[in-house]
């Protein structure tokens, strides 16, 4: 970014946001925004806590399970929805469908189904990142030219070795690519489920702050999940850029 002739870095937008966050909040015009450096203040004191800790243990473990079953049945589902044109036109409708859908509206109806426990926050992290992984996939098989599957199998490859060693590899980039959204609306999946269950995790806490009014706390914890499911992005992109190279071998 340029500023009259000169390079600004692009976290010079951020610091002006925080040195608004911390006028607004000595100005005392809304209690619900405390200092910017009292939040600061606050997290350091929030990451040291028991029930933090506690709390990001269960947060981390149902997101963890609930990212690898999406990420299992969603390469699985875009790998038949790609290969089989019966499979595409029998699930795409469903697979758009949930994509666009308001799943959180559907939250309640898990909590129906497996009680206000781990399950639930599990069950809705799968669904919120299950259908974008599913998608991408589908995308990159569909872009593997047929001829390199036929060269394949003309040198003996077994069904199995054309999945796992052909379509698997060749739709990396599109797959990583659906991972890392995925991995995003999972930690969307895992902080509004545990909102709605309100009783384990972040959730808990979200709720204990909001309504004691804890705004320093409340304000630190959201920049925590924000600061997490950048961090996984970004570490998945990582991985994306190293092996952008399958993209141009798949012809």
């Amino acid at each position: 970014m340029t500023l009259f002739g000169h390079r600004v870095p692009m976290m010079s937008s951020l610091l002006v946001w925080c040195l608004l966050w911390e006028l607004i909040g000595r100005l005392d015009l809304m209690f619900l925004v405390p200092p910017f450096t009292a939040v600061l203040a606050a997290m350091v004191e929030l990451v040291q806590s028991r029930q933090f800790l506690a709390a990001t243990a269960i947060t981390l473990r149902s997101f963890a399970v609930g990212m690898a079953l999406a990420i299992v049945v969603g390469v699985a589902l875009g790998v038949l929805m790609g290969r089989f044109r019966a499979a595409d036109r029998l699930l795409g409708m469903w697979v758009n469908l949930f994509v666009s859908a308001p799943l959180s509206a559907l939250v309640p109806i898990l909590m129906i189904l497996f009680g206000l426990g781990d399950t639930t926050i599990i069950a809705t992290v799968f669904m919120f990142a299950v259908w974008i992984i599913v998608l991408d996939t589908q995308a990159g098989v569909k872009h593997i030219s047929g001829s390199l599957v036929e060269m394949s199998k003309s040198f003996g490859a077994k069904p199995r070795d054309v999945y796992l060693k052909i379509l698997l590899w060749a739709a990396l980039p599109e797959i990583l690519a659906g991972i890392r959204l995925g991995m995003i609306r999972g930690v969307k999946g895992v902080v509004i489920g545990q909102l709605l269950v309100s009783v384990i995790g972040y959730g808990e806490l979200f709720e204990l702050y909001s309504r004691n009014f804890l705004m320093e706390r409340f304000w630190a914890l959201t920049i925590l999940v924000f600061a997490f499911a950048i961090l996984v992005s970004e570490l998945v992109g990582a991985i994306e850029k190293r092996i952008e190279y399958y993209a141009g071998v798949r012809q």
